[in-house]
């Protein structure tokens, strides 16, 4: 364990009450503002997409109070609404454009709270405060609920709340590192680095959306803008593998949106109309049945299957005496490797029940959506729902160094001997997500030049290329969207310990 492995993790150590600190009240905000009347100040979809200002506002505050930045102009929003900081070492004798460019990347916004199935399934913790009752905690329903919790003598341990796990402990995990990253400053923390650490809106409902906005906006305005590597904090804690992996890659994912529409009529003489309701049944049947027999779906030993399931619905019709007009429904669709965008529509399209209701007289529209709401700056990416997959090869050296960086900070200081279900192992795990991350908002066509990559190390794959990406952060991903959800602060503290410790390993090599 070299001097600055042990710098970096005692003071991941000392401030993991801080990061406790900011996690917590990143998770309470929304409470604020609920319950609140609209004209008073309120809003009932706080902390969603689109609606982070307050949790981006009070880490705003607080990176320039904790002295995770030099200096308060080195943090700011973007047109898009993504919170930015930057920290780098100017006296470290490096020039600027030899520097290695480091994003830290972790989304702000969290899906539905359901605060209401909180308290009424668990007792005495809130989906906002945490704990409120620990003497009336349904423990067996968590245990039920839950993917991974550790045992009862270790709850200490854990901050429950919306977005602990998915994935306000990661953006912590990058504030308190870039404070960790200055103080070491002098001890060669920031030596040959610049690094923008990011807050990004809106991943939940349009995943990777931040960084597409950084693609189009930001990086083509110059080299020190571009990337030789992302580390993405989304949680890569598994329930059965282990907390804390080291990830390389993701399928990708897109939307794929089926109207039906038919002939709307009284109830009580169906023959007068053609029901889109019973034809679209029909197509989600065969469609369920074609994924259950992985009939056209594709696999990869590394990504996975790819996979798709009906995931949204929305019907248009008189009454509930009535033959409905108009029945709309989506599939989410994860892609893997050498699955394309065109092959999953031209799937859905092929069904034996879609040339069915068509030639019954109904019409099947089927297409990608586009993502048209605002940010919380009111910016419109316009994008189709369609986000790319990647993988960066394990012997790139970004991983190398996120595997050196494990063993130097992390290793030496877990202590039990377990690396079985969620808990912190040993040894480096390196895997991949099962999820999607913001890494789908990095990729670009290799045709597109608007980007100055020379000399950066991009992965390119295909018709894509992005930077070498890689993610570490706190959080099991089976307990994430859950009523329940929460994060172990030990991961915290060493995922802390790996963004503070990583930029100088990479740099060095």
């Amino acid at each position: 364990m070299s001097n600055l492995d042990q710098r970096v993790a005692e003071l991941a150590a000392k401030y993991r009450p801080l990061g406790a600190e900011l996690l917590a009240e990143v998770v309470r905000i929304p409470a604020d503002y609920v319950d609140k009347p609209v004209d008073q100040g309120g809003d009932p979809l706080c902390g969603l997409s689109n609606h982070e200002e307050p949790r981006l506002r009070y880490l705003k505050r607080r990176i320039v109070e904790i002295g995770a930045v030099r200096k308060a102009e080195d943090v700011f929003f973007d047109d898009f609404g993504n919170l930015v900081w930057t920290v780098e070492d100017p006296s470290d004798g490096i020039a600027r454009e030899q520097k290695k460019v480091i994003y830290f990347d972790g989304h702000s916004d969290t899906v539905k709270a359901l605060r209401n199935n909180w308290r009424q399934k668990i007792g005495g913790i809130d989906s906002y405060d945490g704990i409120v009752d620990a003497g009336n905690v349904n423990k067996e329903f968590l245990k039920k609920e839950l993917g991974h919790l550790p045992p009862d003598g270790e709850w200490g341990n854990l901050l429950f709340g919306r977005g602990s796990a998915d994935q306000l402990g990661g953006v912590v995990a990058e504030v308190v590192a870039t404070k960790i990253l200055l103080e070491l400053a002098p001890e060669g923390a920031l030596k040959g680095c610049i690094i923008r650490a990011v807050a990004t809106a809106c991943e939940e409902d349009n995943d990777g959306a931040g960084p597409m906005f950084i693609t189009r906006q930001v990086m083509v305005q110059g080299r020190e803008l571009v990337p030789d590597v992302v580390i993405l904090t989304e949680g890569t804690g598994d329930a059965n593998k282990g907390a804390l992996g080291i990830y390389r890659g993701q399928r990708g994912r897109m939307q794929i949106q089926v109207t039906v529409t038919g002939r709307s009529c009284h109830g009580s003489m169906p023959w007068e109309g053609l029901n889109p309701l019973e034809y679209a049944g029909a197509i989600l049947s065969e469609a369920a049945k074609q994924y259950e027999d992985r009939d056209g779906f594709l696999d990869d030993p590394f990504l996975g299957h790819g996979t798709r399931t009906a995931s949204w619905a929305q019907l248009e019709t008189p009454s509930d005496c009535a033959v409905p007009d108009r029945f709309t429904f989506r599939f989410d669709r994860r892609l893997t490797v050498g699955e394309t965008p065109d092959h999953a529509v031209e799937q859905v399209k092929s069904l034996k029940a879609v040339a069915a209701a068509r030639a019954a007289g109904l019409t099947v529209d089927i297409s990608v959506p586009t993502y048209d709401e605002g940010s919380w700056r009111g910016y419109k990416l316009h994008n189709p729902q369609i986000y790319m997959g990647w993988a960066t090869p394990e012997e790139h050296p970004a991983i190398q160094a996120a595997r050196n960086t494990y063993l130097g900070v992390v290793t030496p200081n877990v202590h039990n001997e377990s690396e079985t279900k969620g808990s912190l192992r040993k040894t480096p795990r390196i895997d991949r997500w099962i999820f999607s991350t913001d890494g789908v908002g990095f990729p670009i066509q290799t045709t597109d030049t608007s980007i100055d990559t020379t000399g950066k190390n991009w992965v390119v794959a295909g018709a894509f290329k992005h930077p070498a990406m890689f993610g570490v952060g706190p959080g099991i991903e089976q307990n994430t969207h859950k009523i329940g959800e929460c994060v172990d602060l030990r991961e915290l503290q060493h995922a802390i310990a790996m963004l503070a410790r990583f930029p100088s390993v990479f740099a060095a090599l």
